[in-house]
């Protein structure tokens, strides 16, 4: 699932794509402002993200819709078809 976070006073959102529940993360935001400290979210390939709780403004979660397609992995293909 994709998670984006609205922060505060930023002009774009945090994108990222976990394994985790959105219970789990609401839990973990909840945590974090009840403590005053870091909301901090690991994605799928182990990177990880970290904002002031108090700073965070919304949460949108996205189901995955699969595997996303970038321009490299179309010109790899393409280059492999001209080779075969």
């Amino acid at each position: 699932m994709e998670v984006k976070i609205g922060v505060q006073h930023a002009p774009r959102e945090l994108s990222v794509s976990t394994d985790e529940q959105p219970e789990t993360v609401l839990a973990a935001l909840a945590g974090a402002i009840k403590d005053d400290s870091l909301f901090i979210l690991t994605d799928d390939k182990g990177r990880t993200v970290a904002v002031l709780a108090s700073k965070v403004a919304y949460l949108d979660f996205t189901a995955d819709a699969g595997r996303k397609v970038g321009f490299g992995l179309a010109a790899s293909e393409a280059v492999t078809a001209q080779t075969s």
